[in-house]
């Protein structure tokens, strides 16, 4: 892959980059329409593949959060036509990456040596390249490191880029801007931690430790000498991401095994330590020779707050959702609802919350499940895509929700989706803590 030798960093500079994008975008509307007018048949599927190029191309060589937004537009696939999830789905672990110049410019600024001054050996090209960092193998005293290096100037444009794609995310969203900043100032907080290294490694460091039991699990030590603000050492593990693991056509006991393990760690994250990693995409995974999961990022971690969990995972109970009562009282401690909805608006948004909760809380009301089940996904999008259609929906723009839902329901829609990879049939653990009449 062709490495860049700049980053944009300044805000003029990214911002002419959106615009130019803007305009590749308005001319490949022109060229369609121009064709459709000779080609009633014309789809939209060659638009969607020259627009998603053209704005991964971009983002790619942005880098930062605006292509992390990508990466996150990516795990939902019914939020995206398929060309732009295929895309955005690179910014997981094969973004363009870095020259080394540029890296150890980087290592110049925070150690004040390179990379081959700290280390035995440093490769020069990147293992891994995402849309925050890229990642370096190195050795010093026969030991093999990962290194990852935040890409120039991604954690000062956190707030000016995502000021730049919020006109789009309005357009997308059909919200009102005011309703819209809620969740862009919990995107933007976790972005803004997410370049912060300093505090991933503390992270990385107190979660693989408190779920270092769960057995099969394999966590990475972290080297706080090695480490800075925007450099993170830890130890390599070998192992192969989900899209290789499935190409060598693992077992289903297998499959499964892996499943359990990734299932454990989010409930025991979930429901005891009531902070978890917040991104479980194919890229922060490893699937390792000797059985065990690897997880390599804690970059993005959400802190679930008492007052919201109590409520949340109330909705995950089948006793609450049999419950009118105690569902209308959990959505609107949730502010599933608005002061303004009609009787009307009301009464269609219950019903849509009721099986939005039952779909989503389905995989927790039987001993096993299995992810396998196309079916179960085709419903998710399905569903989606009629709420999507719904005229009181598109009609009223107000925020829904709780901005704590944000990471949360991300973080079950990501495992689901990487179970479902895997095609995996799994225990899952009813949840009944929380007391119907709570």
């Amino acid at each position: 892959m062709k490495e860049q030798n700049s980053i944009p960093t300044s805000k003029v500079e990214r911002a002419t980059k959106f615009v130019q994008t803007g305009a590749k975008i308005g001319g490949n509307y022109i060229k369609y329409y121009a064709k459709k007018a000779f080609d009633s048949e014309l789809t939209k599927e060659q638009l969607h593949e020259d627009n998603s190029k053209d704005v991964y191309d971009t983002l790619s060589q942005l880098k930062g959060s605006a292509l992390k937004v990508a990466q996150m537009l990516s795990q939902d696939k019914n939020m995206l036509p398929q060309a732009y999830v295929d895309k955005f789905t690179m910014a997981q672990y094969s973004a363009p990456p870095l020259s080394y110049p540029l890296v150890v410019k980087t290592f110049q600024k925070y150690f004040g040596k390179s990379p081959d001054s700290l280390f035995d050996t440093f490769e020069r090209n990147a293992s891994n390249a995402a849309s925050i960092g890229q990642v370096h193998k190195a050795i010093k005293d026969g030991k093999v490191y990962a290194v990852k290096i935040q890409y120039p100037g991604v954690a000062e444009s956190v707030s000016s880029d995502l000021k730049l794609v919020k006109p789009f995310a309005v357009r997308l969203l059909n919200m009102k801007e005011k309703d819209l900043d809620m969740y862009m100032d919990e995107v933007e907080s976790k972005l803004i931690e997410e370049t912060d290294y300093e505090l991933e490694l503390r992270r990385s460091d107190e979660i693989s430790k408190q779920c270092a039991h769960i057995t099969g699990l394999v966590f990475p030590a972290y080297y706080p000498e090695y480490s800075s603000k925007r450099i993170l050492t830890m130890d390599w593990l070998d192992g192969l991401h989900m899209k290789e693991f499935l190409a060598t056509n693992p077992s289903q006991e297998v499959r499964n095994h892996i499943g359990q393990l990734l299932w454990d760690f989010y409930d025991f994250q979930m429901h005891q330590l009531r902070t978890v990693h917040a991104d479980p995409h194919p890229g922060n995974f490893l699937m390792r020779k000797d059985g065990t999961l690897g997880v390599i990022d804690f970059g993005c971690v959400k802190e679930i707050p008492d007052e919201f969990y109590n409520e949340y995972f109330k909705l995950l109970n089948k006793e609450v959702i049999a419950d009118k009562t105690i569902l209308l009282e959990t959505f609107e401690r949730l502010n599933f609802f608005d002061a303004e909805d009609t009787p009307k608006q009301r009464e269609i948004f219950f019903d849509l919350f009721c099986e939005m909760t039952r779909l989503l809380g389905l995989p927790f009301h039987a001993e096993t499940f299995d992810f396998s089940d196309d079916s179960y996904f085709t419903k998710i999008y399905e569903f989606g895509e009629h709420i999507s259609n719904v005229k009181e929906i598109k009609d009223a723009r107000q925020a829904r929700g709780s901005r704590h839902g944000i990471y949360i329901n991300r973080t079950y829609f990501g495992l689901y989706n990487l179970l479902n990879q895997l095609g995996a049939t799994i225990r899952t653990k009813s949840y009944g803590e929380v007391p119907a009449e709570a």
